[in-house]
């Protein structure tokens, strides 16, 4: 390591000789001395490419004062640098509202298992709510973001809206592996109003890819650990090819656990692979493909009085017996996803930037659960369905089975926007379109004496009398999405000051059919919203900005089963009806904060958000599948304070300090039935108070480490607040060896990270809510019955081992 100290610079009047100046003085002392310009490349910048060029300009023409940098000589085969403030949890940003990040020099550190949702949980305002140890399991874990849940967070893979457009899970596993990712960005509060999402009342989520190395070369990374964990991933980098200027870079990973908790395994493939070709002066081309296949079972969620009885042995049952609908190889699901896209940055003239993105995702996948049928008096919808044609069991005269929600998506898309910087003002149009086909037919398929199943995809169903395959539901949506956004931004007092103004208009149309007997054939329904944002940043000094934004947002409803009719298998009656009145859900808010870098970079904002038709997402049973739906939670509002400290490295440590204080409550009384909850003034759930993060990490080249600490307070399951959860800590523990080089190998090292210190499990989140737990008298008097929530169970501790080097 080499600590110097840079010679002050000087500003010169002309821009252009100012300009050469800094690069000569960039270029004598490459190698030598970190520039504030490397050092913002290293880091994760949220700055757009027009704030990044005007904070280049503002620091040429900055007073003279020394400036003491120390910087490392090389950069790892992992990707660290060594140079983000709080171990890499603290990038600088420069976005006019609250925004945080992590770079390599945090994502390295963590287990290669995680996922980008379970590696934000230090973040402010982030409560994660895992379901195994491990960070792998996409399907059965909660994240919210100022009290409001994963489907109200946007989700962008490299530009793509990479979540399933309808249920609206960030499934963040699925995009990339975690060696391939460069960096994460999140956007507490309403995202970016020129981005392609309809869901981010709540945030944005952005994750970036690594490039292609210039050089020929590639990184291995073998772990393994706790409850057979075994991993192997590969990334060859093929160079420049030709003298083309394309470089690219494939890699395939394969992964496979027991569960923390059951029985079963999780077996999971992936392949990364990306093309890039950059010329001139912000133009590029990419071609970015992934591909990601896993297998997994739930976990068994338990109520609170499940989780007082049993504790982490609540679960399905490992061995079967004849009529049993818990046992756990009937409760499988399967995913795969392949996404391709093609990013391109087109620099026209000084005055003119295209952006296009088109992208193409298709997945494909079944949820499977256990049930059981009576074999005389089944139902297809309203219609009887006859003897069915399956056998029962001899002791129970029901048929086990497994009730197979088998699902296909197709999901495509373009973005477009042109960037017009004329002087002091930057004028941005741009317009979204995709088109997105999804199909759901429920099948039900015979269990045998072994409790095996013919085959989970539905390909072997059970038949009705009349011969067709017996069904809870057989939909079918087509989906629309049109968006146009326009941005002006404007830059006064030396650039010091940046006003932004932005309106969108979004428009979200869905056609829906279900063929099930006695059900309505056609339904759909149309959104339009009018979209609106302000905002203005005024840079103090260089090192300390105020900032200040009024935003809104908008959420179509998750999930399919609102738009249709259901109906009991068992007695054919209707037990919901389909509406084409399911309301979006619509947030205005308001923000202010403030900024300071430098050796300690301090982040701190205050926020108010209103809603409307709150959109709660949780999980009902339909006929023994259980399937995603959206209640309305009426009018909310919350008030409050997140606060960010991070050291940039020193002495080779660096701590990081985050926390979050919400107050949330609900406006007005809940219907149920033909009553009202009186739920007015109660606190939101899955909300608590206060959360927070402390975190320490420590690297000198050689010996590295990284501690960090989670709480997360106490969190309502019911909008009567008559059940919570209580509060928990949760710590996690890396350390590690590494060496420069050793032959061909490089930066080849050891590390082990530690997961879930001192945890045996607790209850780590809410996975369905409910109304009341116990039962309530409603406005007008009338006994409204309870319905107990059930809950994540946060995973117990773990371990694991990584040895990876560079090539």
């Amino acid at each position: 390591m080499k600590s110097l100290i840079c010679m002050p610079r000087t500003p010169s009047s002309p821009p252009d000789r100012a300009l050469a100046s800094v690069l000569v003085l960039a270029t004598a002392l490459s190698g030598l001395c970190g520039t504030p310009e490397a050092d913002a490349a290293a880091e994760t910048s949220s700055t757009t490419k027009e704030e990044t060029t005007r904070e280049q300009k503002k620091e040429d023409t900055a007073p003279a004062h020394p400036e003491y940098v120390t910087v490392k000589s090389h950069t790892t085969a992992d990707g660290t640098t060594g140079r983000t403030a709080g171990g890499g949890l603290m990038p600088q940003q420069r976005a006019p509202h609250a925004q945080s990040g992590l770079t390599r020099d945090y994502i390295a550190r963590q287990s290669p298992t995680e996922s980008p949702t379970a590696m934000i949980a230090a973040l402010p305002g982030v409560i994660y709510s895992a379901n195994d140890p491990l960070g792998t399991n996409d399907d059965q874990q909660g994240l919210s973001i100022r009290g409001l849940d994963q489907t109200e967070i946007g989700y962008l893979f490299e530009g793509v809206p990479a979540a399933p457009p309808l249920f609206l899970m960030p499934y963040t596993s699925a995009t990339a592996d975690t060696e391939n990712i460069s960096s994460v960005t999140l956007t507490q509060g309403a995202a970016e109003a020129t981005a392609p999402l309809y869901n981010a009342v709540g945030g944005q989520l952005s994750v970036h890819m690594i490039k292609p190395r210039k050089t020929a070369g590639g990184l291995m990374d073998l772990s393994y650990g706790s409850y057979a964990l075994n991993r192997e991933f590969l990334r060859l980098d093929s160079g420049e090819i030709g003298h083309t200027g394309v470089t690219g870079f494939a890699s395939f990973s394969y992964r496979n656990a027991n569960q923390w908790r059951g029985a079963g395994d999780s077996p999971r493939y992936h392949v990364d692979s990306r093309l890039l070709r950059e010329w001139g002066k912000g133009s590029s081309a990419s071609l970015i493909f992934s591909f990601n296949r896993q297998r997994q079972y739930y976990l068994r969620a338990p109520t609170l009085t499940q989780w007082h009885a049993s504790g982490t042995q609540f679960n399905y049952s490992s061995r079967y017996t004849e009529g049993d609908s818990s046992y756990y190889l009937l409760q499988e699901n399967a995913r795969a996803q392949t996404l391709l896209t093609a990013p391109l940055e087109f620099r026209l003239n000084r005055h003119f930037h295209l952006s296009l993105t088109p992208y193409f995702i298709y997945v494909a996948g079944y949820d499977g659960f256990g049930t059981t049928l009576d074999p005389q008096h089944s139902y297809q919808g309203n219609q009887p369905a006859g003897p069915l044609q399956a056998s029962a069991g001899p002791q129970t005269g029901q048929i086990t089975a497994v009730a197979t929600d088998t699902f296909k998506q197709a999901h495509s898309g373009i973005t477009a926007s042109l960037r017009w910087d004329a002087g002091r003002n930057s004028l941005t149009g741009g317009a979204w379109y995709s088109y997105y086909d999804y199909s759901n037919p429920s099948r039900y398929a015979a269990v045998d004496a072994n409790g095996g199943v013919s085959n989970m995809r539905g390909y072997y169903p059970i038949l009705t009398a009349s011969g067709e395959p017996l069904t809870s539901y057989n939909s079918h949506l087509v989906q629309q999405v049109n968006a146009l956004f326009v941005q002006d931004r404007f830059h006064a007092l030396s650039n010091r000051l940046t006003l932004s103004a932005t309106f969108r208009a979004i428009m979200v149309t869905r056609t829906i059919s279900n063929q099930l007997a006695g059900a309505r054939y056609r339904n759909g329904a149309s959104y339009f919203s009018p979209q609106p944002q302000l905002s203005a940043s005024y840079d103090l000094t260089p090192q300390d900005q105020i900032f200040l934004n009024g935003t809104t947002g908008f959420r179509a409803p998750s999930g399919i089963s609102s738009y249709n009719d259901r109906f009991n298998v068992v007695t054919g009656a209707q037990t919901r009806s389909a509406t084409s009145d399911t309301r979006p859900e619509y947030s205005i808010g308001e923000e202010v904060g403030y900024r300071h870098t430098g050796l300690v970079n301090v982040s701190a904002a205050l926020f108010n958000y209103n809603f409307t038709n709150r959109q709660i997402s949780t999980t009902s049973n339909l006929n023994g599948a259980l399937v995603t739906e959206s209640l309305n939670g009426g009018g909310q509002t919350a008030r409050g304070a997140q606060l960010e400290v991070g050291l940039k490295p020193w002495h080779h440590f660096s701590p990081y300090l985050s926390g979050q204080y919400i107050h949330a409550t609900i406006d007005n009384n809940l219907k149920s039935g033909m009553d009202y909850l009186p739920t007015r003034g109660k606190k939101a759930i899955r909300t608590p108070d206060f959360s927070g993060t402390i975190g320490l990490s420590y690297d000198d080249t050689h010996l590295f480490g990284q501690f960090t600490l989670n709480y997360v307070g106490p969190t309502y399951s019911t909008f009567m607040n008559d059940e919570r959860i209580p509060g928990f800590v949760t710590a996690n523990l890396s350390m590690g060896y590494r060496l420069r080089q050793v032959g061909f190998a490089r930066s080849p090292q050891i590390q082990l990270n530690l997961i879930n210190l001192g945890q045996s499990g607790y209850l780590s989140g809410v996975n369905s809510v409910s109304a009341n737990a116990r039962t309530t008298q409603g406005v007008y008097g009338t006994t409204i019955a309870g319905r107990a929530p059930t809950y994540f169970v946060g995973g117990g501790f773990a371990g694991v081992v990584s040895v990876s080097t560079g090539f």
